[in-house]
This record gives C-alpha cells, structure tokens and sequence, in this order.
C-alpha cells in the first residue's frame, strides 16, 4: 500500500510541477519521448559550471567531445537533452514501448549498466513484470536514495505501458 501511494505521490508532484500542467495539459497526452524529457528535466536540473564535466540536463562531456566550462542556457541544455535520449531510444529500439523506459534508465545510471540489469534481462526473457527491479536502481554511492526512489517510481508511472 505504502509502494502505491508513493507511486501516485510521485506522479501528481510531476503533474503538477510541468509546462504541460500550466497548459492545462495532462503528461499523458504527451508523446512518449515528451514524458521522458519533462521528467529527465525535473529531475536532473540545469547543470551549473561547477558541475563539471556534468553539463546542462546531466550530459557528462567525454573525452573529444567539444564542450566548454560555462552555463549553457535552457535552449541548450534542451537540445543535447533530446539529442542524448533519442540515441538512447535508438540503443533499445529493439524492446518497441519499452524503449523510452529503459533510455530513461540509461540516461541515469549508464547503458552499461542497463544492459547489465535485471530489467533489461526479464524485458529480454518476455517477463514484463518490471517494478520491483526497475524501482531497485535507486542507489547512490552505495547508499538508498529517496529522491532516485521517487525519480523511479515517477519513471514507471509515466514512461511503462503495460
């Protein structure tokens, strides 16, 4: 019970802290890759310069990419954002629906990670029960984080088509 009201809890907060919410416009209207952005935005935040090598939307700069030490504006930020997801999604195009879940993931905790995980496993296996190991990837240095808990259940509630 507590799982379900968390769930709910993390998607009205999301609702009702979006563009779309002041639109009169509810996030499943939206585009599948439009709930990802929004939520991606939410909670990753416009990266400062002493973030560094973390730019704009959580983009971390590698090595030969061209990128500069400086605040990037929201434009910006948006579209390395959607420029990142969409390689994601193209990543896992293969999974149909469930490539705007497991991009989201990705964007997060690494490919390499997803591609390691428990999710993408039972996904691979047609086990489409995926709360419990999806929600599992709320871990910072080791340690239970209730934000990336929320991030994740806010993920779900949003992104997975059942």
């Amino acid at each position: 019970m507590k799982r379900i009201m968390l769930f709910f809890v993390a998607l009205l907060s999301l609702v009702a802290a979006t563009p779309a919410a002041n639109a009169k416009r509810n996030i499943m209207e939206l585009p599948l890759f439009e709930r990802a952005v929004i939520i991606i935005k939410k909670f990753e935040t416009l990266h400062k310069p002493r973030h560094w090598p973390t730019i704009c939307y959580g983009h971390v700069v590698q090595p030969g990419e061209r990128f500069v030490r400086r605040q990037y504006s929201e434009r910006e930020a948006d579209a390395l954002l959607r420029k990142d997801y969409a390689r994601f999604c193209e990543l896992y195009k293969e999974y149909g629906k469930d490539r705007y879940i497991l991009a989201a993931l990705a964007y997060n905790i690494g490919p390499g990670a997803v591609n390691k995980s428990s999710v993408l496993k039972k996904l691979k296996a047609g086990d489409r029960n995926i709360f419990r190991a999806y929600a599992s990837h709320c871990r910072y240095k080791g340690k239970w984080h209730p934000g990336l808990h929320k991030r994740r259940l806010t993920e779900l509630a949003v992104l997975y088509v059942p």
